[in-house]
């Protein structure tokens, strides 16, 4: 990765030892089926980043100041499975540090890793997938880490809602809940989907996003782009309710398939991100010594799974 730390912040704040939030970059395309290029992804996620303002205009806040940590990426491609387990090692790594721990992809099936290591970590997860796809195959080419398959072992583990769905295959029907689905037809035409959804989340919510949720009028670079999708105001209303009701412990993000000539769709995933972590720690001085914060925002609400001389 060219950037040296996170959004060009002060290097003081983006030492491991201070930062509150770690972000682990995952640059792997090897299961994707149509366009490729999401191995490019965090790159141009890390490039958009250190050309965006860091002041906050709708919380007011200036994020960074919680300090951020650009762990090394993760880049074993030898097999889907290596890969799943290479995540899942590293984010489980730096939950038990204490740290808020995001992940910026790669193709979808990076967060069958990150989702295994949060769902070990956490009790009574819910999984929050914002998504053009199901992504409920069990296999697909011969694998169960392919991208196709990203959910399907947080649907047989956690309590996995699914929002903005509007592809998928027949066979996925039978592995979907679809009362915890939010089909993109139907929330065009209900305004109680964001309730209704948050309604069914445990305390714990750990949330994965699939760029191609959003409509391609807005996100044009992703791999498989769906009419019909989600628009900016919308999902940042419905995540900032997430994040004001519920325990968010981590997030992904995944799929930007950058393109040389539109830079907006880099720059609707950093502001994203951003957005994100300016939603969680709305609350939180960045003064606070970061222990003290963990204890009081975090322990109380999700009595976290590891012991702390846990091996890893």
């Amino acid at each position: 990765m060219q950037t040296k730390t996170y959004a060009g912040i002060p290097e003081e704040l983006a030492k491991l030892e201070k930062a509150k939030i770690v972000l682990i970059p995952v640059p792997y395309d090897g299961t994707s089926t149509w366009q490729k290029g999401a191995d490019k992804g965090p790159e141009a996620f890390l490039d958009a980043s250190a050309n965006m303002e860091l002041y906050d205009i709708e919380t007011d806040t200036e994020v960074y100041n919680q300090g951020v940590y650009l762990a090394d990426a993760v880049t074993e491609n030898s097999s889907p499975e290596a890969m799943v387990e290479a995540v899942h090692q590293a984010t489980k790594k730096y939950i038990k540090k204490n740290k808020f721990v995001t992940i910026f992809g790669g193709e979808h099936s990076v967060s069958i890793g990150t989702i295994r290591a949060f769902n070990e970590m956490y009790p009574s997860l819910t999984v929050l997938q914002l998504d053009a796809h199901a992504d409920l195959r069990k296999q697909y080419e011969g694998s169960t880490c392919n991208h196709a398959c990203a959910l399907y072992e947080a649907s047989q583990n956690t309590n996995l809602i699914q929002v903005g769905i509007r592809s998928m295959d027949a066979i996925e029907k039978t592995v979907m809940d679809q009362d915890k689905t939010y089909f993109a037809h139907d929330m065009a035409m209900d305004d109680t989907w964001m309730d209704s959804a948050v309604d069914q989340m445990t305390d714990n919510v750990f949330i994965t996003i699939d760029l191609d949720a959003f409509d391609p009028s807005i996100m044009p670079s992703t791999g498989t782009p769906e009419p019909g999708g989600l628009l900016w105001y919308e999902t940042l209303e419905f995540l900032k309710q997430v994040f004001e009701e519920k325990n968010v412990v981590g997030f992904d993000i995944v799929e930007l398939c950058p393109n040389k000539t539109d830079k907006s769709s880099d720059f609707l995933a950093a502001k994203l991100y951003y957005k994100m972590l300016s939603y969680k720690f709305l609350n939180q001085d960045a003064e606070d010594d970061y222990d003290n914060t963990y204890d009081s925002n975090t322990q109380k609400n999700n009595t976290s799974k590891f012991n702390e001389d846990d091996e890893y």
